[in-house]
């Protein structure tokens, strides 16, 4: 059974949002842990944000970068909560820290593409 502890120490986290007829959309993302929760970044005009934004209920599984779910895993359902922009700053800290090469660069590279409010956080609360 997955728990939060093989969701925060793997690479990538499949997040499962809803569209509005139920039907599961998936992708693979970078997750860190803190304080019993998981949160995640992403563009904030992506459709998992609208998605969440219209139902917060979503499900996590540890995957591959390619969204290759992790065998023996299950999926975990959970509630997302869109973050504000200083709640995203800590966020944006967390996974630099986690993904200590690859995490700086391609923050950087987002600042410098989309500007600080071109992205989000996103905070995962297990059911």
């Amino acid at each position: 059974m997955t728990d939060l502890g093989a969701l925060a120490d793997a690479n990538y986290v499949q997040l499962t949002t809803f569209r509005k007829d139920g039907t599961p959309v998936a992708t693979p993302v970078w997750a860190v842990a803190r304080d019993g929760k998981l949160f995640v970044w992403t563009e904030a005009e992506s459709w998992k944000v609208k998605r969440i934004r219209r139902n917060p209920a979503v499900t996590l599984q540890p995957c591959n970068a390619r969204g290759a779910l992790t065998e023996g895993t299950t999926a975990v359902p959970g509630t997302a909560r869109i973050l504000d922009s200083a709640e995203t700053e800590t966020v944006r800290k967390a996974l630099q820290r986690k993904y200590w090469l690859l995490g700086p660069l391609l923050i950087l590279a987002s600042r410098i593409r989309r500007g600080k409010d071109g992205t989000t956080g996103i905070e995962i609360t297990l059911d």
